[in-house]
Protein backbone atom coordinates (compact mmCIF):
# COMPACT_ATOMS: atom_id res chain seq x y z
CA UNK A 1 0.00 0.00 0.00
CA UNK A 2 2.56 2.41 1.21
CA UNK A 3 4.69 1.92 -2.20
CA UNK A 4 1.11 2.38 -4.08
CA UNK A 5 1.04 5.38 -2.48
CA UNK A 6 4.24 6.94 -3.48
CA UNK A 7 3.64 6.08 -6.87
CA UNK A 8 0.27 7.66 -6.93
CA UNK A 9 1.82 10.54 -5.28
CA UNK A 10 4.74 10.61 -8.01
CA UNK A 11 1.99 10.27 -10.99
CA UNK A 12 0.30 13.53 -10.02
CA UNK A 13 3.77 15.05 -9.05
CA UNK A 14 4.57 14.36 -12.77
CA UNK A 15 1.36 15.58 -14.07
CA UNK A 16 1.54 18.83 -12.18
CA UNK A 17 4.15 19.30 -13.32
CA UNK A 18 3.20 18.64 -16.91
CA UNK A 19 0.05 21.29 -16.26
CA UNK A 20 2.42 24.13 -15.26
CA UNK A 21 4.71 23.38 -18.20
CA UNK A 22 1.51 23.97 -20.17
CA UNK A 23 0.59 27.01 -18.68
CA UNK A 24 4.08 28.42 -19.24
CA UNK A 25 3.68 27.56 -22.51
CA UNK A 26 0.45 29.24 -23.26
CA UNK A 27 1.46 32.38 -21.09
CA UNK A 28 5.35 33.00 -21.21
CA UNK A 29 6.04 35.98 -23.28
CA UNK A 30 8.10 34.81 -26.64
CA UNK A 31 11.71 36.67 -26.51
CA UNK A 32 11.65 37.16 -30.49
CA UNK A 33 15.54 38.54 -30.70
CA UNK A 34 16.09 34.96 -28.89
CA UNK A 35 13.79 33.26 -30.94
CA UNK A 36 15.49 34.60 -34.64
CA UNK A 37 18.97 33.77 -32.72
CA UNK A 38 18.23 30.12 -32.54
CA UNK A 39 16.49 30.00 -36.41
CA UNK A 40 19.91 31.46 -37.30
CA UNK A 41 21.58 28.55 -35.40
CA UNK A 42 20.06 26.32 -36.77
CA UNK A 43 19.81 27.26 -39.96
CA UNK A 44 24.25 26.99 -39.99
CA UNK A 45 23.69 23.76 -37.87
CA UNK A 46 21.41 22.26 -40.58
CA UNK A 47 23.08 23.51 -43.64
CA UNK A 48 26.41 21.67 -42.12
CA UNK A 49 24.71 18.53 -42.47
CA UNK A 50 25.45 17.87 -46.14
CA UNK A 51 21.99 16.27 -46.78
CA UNK A 52 18.96 15.30 -44.51
CA UNK A 53 15.84 13.19 -43.96
CA UNK A 54 13.17 14.57 -42.14
CA UNK A 55 10.53 12.19 -40.30
CA UNK A 56 7.90 14.17 -41.34
CA UNK A 57 4.56 14.02 -40.01
CA UNK A 58 2.79 17.81 -40.94
CA UNK A 59 2.66 18.35 -37.68
CA UNK A 60 3.73 22.13 -36.21
CA UNK A 61 7.41 20.91 -34.84
CA UNK A 62 8.08 19.00 -37.72
CA UNK A 63 6.69 21.21 -40.85
CA UNK A 64 8.88 24.08 -39.24
CA UNK A 65 11.86 21.68 -39.13
CA UNK A 66 11.70 20.11 -42.72
CA UNK A 67 10.96 23.64 -44.37
CA UNK A 68 14.03 25.44 -42.18
CA UNK A 69 16.30 22.69 -43.38
CA UNK A 70 14.73 22.30 -47.38
CA UNK A 71 15.61 26.43 -47.38
CA UNK A 72 19.19 25.26 -46.24
CA UNK A 73 19.90 22.39 -48.26
CA UNK A 74 17.64 22.46 -51.05
CA UNK A 75 17.58 19.60 -52.70
CA UNK A 76 19.16 17.86 -50.26
CA UNK A 77 16.27 17.41 -48.11
CA UNK A 78 14.08 14.29 -48.25
CA UNK A 79 10.80 13.93 -46.72
CA UNK A 80 9.82 10.76 -45.15
CA UNK A 81 6.13 10.20 -43.65
CA UNK A 82 4.63 7.08 -42.62
CA UNK A 83 0.82 5.82 -43.66
CA UNK A 84 -0.48 3.92 -40.90
CA UNK A 85 -3.54 3.43 -38.93
CA UNK A 86 -1.95 5.31 -35.78
CA UNK A 87 -1.68 8.20 -38.53
CA UNK A 88 -5.07 10.37 -39.15
CA UNK A 89 -5.37 10.16 -43.12
CA UNK A 90 -6.19 13.98 -42.94
CA UNK A 91 -2.41 14.75 -41.71
CA UNK A 92 -1.29 12.36 -44.82
CA UNK A 93 -2.64 14.32 -46.60
CA UNK A 94 -1.74 17.52 -45.37
CA UNK A 95 2.01 16.29 -45.50
CA UNK A 96 1.69 15.25 -49.17
CA UNK A 97 -0.31 19.06 -50.11
CA UNK A 98 2.82 20.45 -47.99
CA UNK A 99 5.62 19.03 -49.91
CA UNK A 100 4.23 19.76 -53.49
CA UNK A 101 3.67 22.69 -52.42
CA UNK A 102 7.21 23.61 -51.42
CA UNK A 103 8.75 21.14 -54.00
CA UNK A 104 10.41 19.28 -51.48
CA UNK A 105 10.75 15.36 -52.01
CA UNK A 106 8.99 12.65 -50.31
CA UNK A 107 8.56 9.22 -49.81
CA UNK A 108 5.72 7.40 -47.74
CA UNK A 109 5.72 3.94 -46.94
CA UNK A 110 3.70 1.51 -44.77
CA UNK A 111 4.46 1.28 -40.96
CA UNK A 112 2.27 -1.34 -40.01
CA UNK A 113 3.00 -1.03 -36.58
CA UNK A 114 0.00 -3.05 -35.56
CA UNK A 115 2.58 -5.53 -36.57
CA UNK A 116 5.70 -4.74 -34.43
CA UNK A 117 6.21 -7.61 -31.57
CA UNK A 118 4.36 -6.42 -28.25
CA UNK A 119 2.80 -2.91 -29.94
CA UNK A 120 -0.75 -4.63 -30.17
CA UNK A 121 -0.56 -5.44 -26.35
CA UNK A 122 -0.01 -1.90 -25.95
CA UNK A 123 2.50 -2.05 -22.80
CA UNK A 124 3.66 1.44 -21.14
CA UNK A 125 6.86 1.37 -23.73
CA UNK A 126 4.88 1.29 -26.82
CA UNK A 127 6.12 4.53 -27.95
CA UNK A 128 9.25 3.02 -27.82
CA UNK A 129 8.81 0.09 -29.98
CA UNK A 130 6.87 1.80 -32.62
CA UNK A 131 9.61 4.71 -32.77
CA UNK A 132 12.16 2.53 -32.91
CA UNK A 133 10.46 0.09 -35.94
CA UNK A 134 9.53 3.46 -37.74
CA UNK A 135 13.02 5.45 -37.22
CA UNK A 136 14.51 2.40 -38.52
CA UNK A 137 12.66 2.56 -42.05
CA UNK A 138 13.13 6.29 -42.06
CA UNK A 139 16.88 5.31 -41.67
CA UNK A 140 16.66 2.80 -44.02
CA UNK A 141 14.97 5.05 -46.65
CA UNK A 142 17.80 7.63 -46.26
CA UNK A 143 20.73 5.65 -46.88
CA UNK A 144 18.88 4.37 -50.00
CA UNK A 145 18.50 7.66 -51.25
CA UNK A 146 22.17 8.63 -50.67
CA UNK A 147 21.15 10.59 -47.26
CA UNK A 148 23.36 11.08 -44.49
CA UNK A 149 21.47 12.40 -41.65
CA UNK A 150 18.17 11.66 -40.19
CA UNK A 151 16.48 13.92 -38.02
CA UNK A 152 12.67 14.33 -36.00
CA UNK A 153 11.48 17.63 -34.77
CA UNK A 154 11.14 17.37 -30.90
CA UNK A 155 11.12 20.48 -29.30
CA UNK A 156 13.04 21.46 -25.85
CA UNK A 157 9.18 21.03 -24.50
CA UNK A 158 9.14 17.57 -25.13
CA UNK A 159 12.00 16.74 -22.05
CA UNK A 160 9.53 17.42 -19.54
CA UNK A 161 6.29 14.40 -20.17
CA UNK A 162 6.90 10.84 -20.21
CA UNK A 163 8.08 9.97 -23.19
CA UNK A 164 10.02 6.56 -24.42
CA UNK A 165 10.30 7.19 -28.08
CA UNK A 166 12.97 9.67 -27.12
CA UNK A 167 14.55 6.46 -26.20
CA UNK A 168 14.86 4.90 -29.92
CA UNK A 169 15.90 8.39 -30.96
CA UNK A 170 18.83 8.25 -29.05
CA UNK A 171 19.67 4.81 -29.99
CA UNK A 172 19.68 4.95 -33.31
CA UNK A 173 21.59 8.00 -33.38
CA UNK A 174 18.71 10.21 -34.71
CA UNK A 175 18.88 14.19 -34.86
CA UNK A 176 16.93 16.54 -32.60
CA UNK A 177 17.93 20.14 -33.97
CA UNK A 178 14.88 21.98 -32.52
CA UNK A 179 16.02 20.30 -29.22
CA UNK A 180 19.71 21.36 -30.10
CA UNK A 181 18.75 24.65 -30.49
CA UNK A 182 17.28 25.33 -27.82
CA UNK A 183 14.17 26.22 -29.60
CA UNK A 184 10.50 25.71 -27.29
CA UNK A 185 6.84 25.17 -29.04
CA UNK A 186 5.81 28.57 -28.54
CA UNK A 187 9.36 29.90 -30.63
CA UNK A 188 8.29 27.36 -33.23
CA UNK A 189 4.93 28.69 -33.45
CA UNK A 190 5.96 32.39 -33.55
CA UNK A 191 8.83 31.61 -35.88
CA UNK A 192 6.36 29.53 -38.22
CA UNK A 193 4.12 32.29 -38.55
CA UNK A 194 6.96 34.68 -39.22
CA UNK A 195 7.64 32.33 -42.09
CA UNK A 196 3.96 31.92 -43.18
CA UNK A 197 4.07 28.60 -42.52
CA UNK A 198 -0.19 27.29 -42.09
CA UNK A 199 1.01 24.55 -38.74
CA UNK A 200 1.46 27.88 -37.06
CA UNK A 201 -1.46 27.70 -34.66
CA UNK A 202 -2.31 24.04 -35.69
CA UNK A 203 -3.56 22.28 -32.90
CA UNK A 204 -0.48 19.67 -31.09
CA UNK A 205 -2.18 15.84 -32.05
CA UNK A 206 -0.17 13.01 -31.14
CA UNK A 207 -0.35 9.27 -32.59
CA UNK A 208 -4.26 7.54 -32.08
CA UNK A 209 -2.13 5.09 -30.04
CA UNK A 210 -1.95 7.61 -27.21
CA UNK A 211 -5.80 7.36 -27.31
CA UNK A 212 -5.50 3.77 -25.26
CA UNK A 213 -4.79 3.10 -21.48
CA UNK A 214 -1.84 1.14 -21.36
CA UNK A 215 -2.68 -2.52 -21.36
CA UNK A 216 -5.42 -2.42 -23.40
CA UNK A 217 -5.14 -3.97 -27.27
CA UNK A 218 -4.52 -1.91 -29.54
CA UNK A 219 -6.54 -2.93 -33.07
CA UNK A 220 -7.21 -1.30 -36.09
CA UNK A 221 -11.28 -1.45 -35.56
CA UNK A 222 -10.56 0.67 -32.20
CA UNK A 223 -8.40 3.40 -34.02
CA UNK A 224 -10.66 3.70 -36.70
CA UNK A 225 -13.39 4.84 -34.03
CA UNK A 226 -11.20 7.06 -32.78
CA UNK A 227 -9.92 9.18 -36.13
CA UNK A 228 -13.80 8.98 -36.91
CA UNK A 229 -14.23 10.68 -33.97
CA UNK A 230 -11.65 13.18 -33.19
CA UNK A 231 -12.42 14.10 -37.06
CA UNK A 232 -16.19 14.87 -36.21
CA UNK A 233 -14.56 17.30 -33.10
CA UNK A 234 -12.93 18.81 -35.74
CA UNK A 235 -15.61 19.26 -37.81
CA UNK A 236 -17.76 20.91 -35.32
CA UNK A 237 -14.84 23.62 -34.55
CA UNK A 238 -13.24 22.47 -31.40
CA UNK A 239 -9.63 23.27 -31.19
CA UNK A 240 -7.49 21.70 -29.03
CA UNK A 241 -9.21 17.93 -28.10
CA UNK A 242 -8.57 13.94 -27.54
CA UNK A 243 -11.10 11.07 -27.36
CA UNK A 244 -9.48 8.53 -25.25
CA UNK A 245 -11.21 5.16 -25.85
CA UNK A 246 -11.67 2.67 -22.97
CA UNK A 247 -13.47 -0.35 -24.38
CA UNK A 248 -16.31 0.77 -25.92
CA UNK A 249 -16.49 4.14 -24.06
CA UNK A 250 -15.25 7.46 -25.54
CA UNK A 251 -13.80 10.00 -22.66
CA UNK A 252 -13.59 13.37 -24.62
CA UNK A 253 -11.64 16.03 -23.78
CA UNK A 254 -12.33 19.73 -24.76
CA UNK A 255 -10.77 22.79 -23.27
CA UNK A 256 -12.31 24.38 -20.05
CA UNK A 257 -13.94 26.90 -21.99
CA UNK A 258 -15.16 24.84 -24.55
CA UNK A 259 -17.50 22.97 -21.66
CA UNK A 260 -20.59 24.76 -22.47
CA UNK A 261 -20.63 24.27 -26.21
CA UNK A 262 -19.97 20.02 -25.59
CA UNK A 263 -22.84 20.36 -23.35
CA UNK A 264 -25.33 21.94 -25.11
CA UNK A 265 -28.26 20.20 -26.44
CA UNK A 266 -27.60 19.76 -30.43
CA UNK A 267 -23.40 19.34 -29.59
CA UNK A 268 -24.51 16.54 -27.63
CA UNK A 269 -27.18 14.79 -29.49
CA UNK A 270 -24.49 14.77 -32.70
CA UNK A 271 -22.07 13.54 -30.68
CA UNK A 272 -23.61 11.02 -29.29
CA UNK A 273 -25.28 9.84 -31.95
CA UNK A 274 -22.33 9.62 -34.39
CA UNK A 275 -20.14 8.41 -31.56
CA UNK A 276 -22.13 4.98 -31.24
CA UNK A 277 -22.50 4.52 -35.28
CA UNK A 278 -18.31 4.56 -35.02
CA UNK A 279 -19.09 2.11 -32.35
CA UNK A 280 -19.06 3.84 -28.75
CA UNK A 281 -21.27 2.28 -26.39
CA UNK A 282 -21.54 5.19 -24.18
CA UNK A 283 -19.73 8.94 -24.08
CA UNK A 284 -18.32 10.99 -21.36
CA UNK A 285 -16.76 13.91 -20.82
CA UNK A 286 -13.71 14.27 -18.59
CA UNK A 287 -14.55 16.93 -16.20
CA UNK A 288 -10.40 18.08 -15.95
CA UNK A 289 -10.83 18.80 -19.00
CA UNK A 290 -8.07 18.28 -22.21
CA UNK A 291 -4.35 17.92 -20.85
CA UNK A 292 -1.39 16.19 -22.60
CA UNK A 293 -0.68 13.18 -21.97
CA UNK A 294 -3.28 12.33 -19.43
CA UNK A 295 -2.64 8.06 -20.47
CA UNK A 296 -0.01 8.61 -18.39
CA UNK A 297 -1.38 9.98 -15.36
CA UNK A 298 -1.22 6.03 -14.13
CA UNK A 299 2.64 5.75 -14.66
Amino acid sequence: MKQNSIGQKQAAEKQNSISQKQTIEKQAPIDQNLATQKLAQLKTSLAGLGSLAVAFSSGVDSTFLLKVAHEALGEHVLAITAKSSSFPKRELEESISFCKGENIRQIIFGSRELEVEGFRQNPPNRCYLCKKAFLEKVKEAATGHGIAHVAEGSNVDDEGDYRPGMQAVAELGILSPLREAGLSKREIRFLSKEMGLPTWEKPSFACLSSRFPYGEAITEEKLAMVEQAEQLLMELKFVQFRVRIHGTMARIEVLPEDFPKLLSEEVRDKITGQFRSFGFTYVAMDLEGYRMGSMNEIL
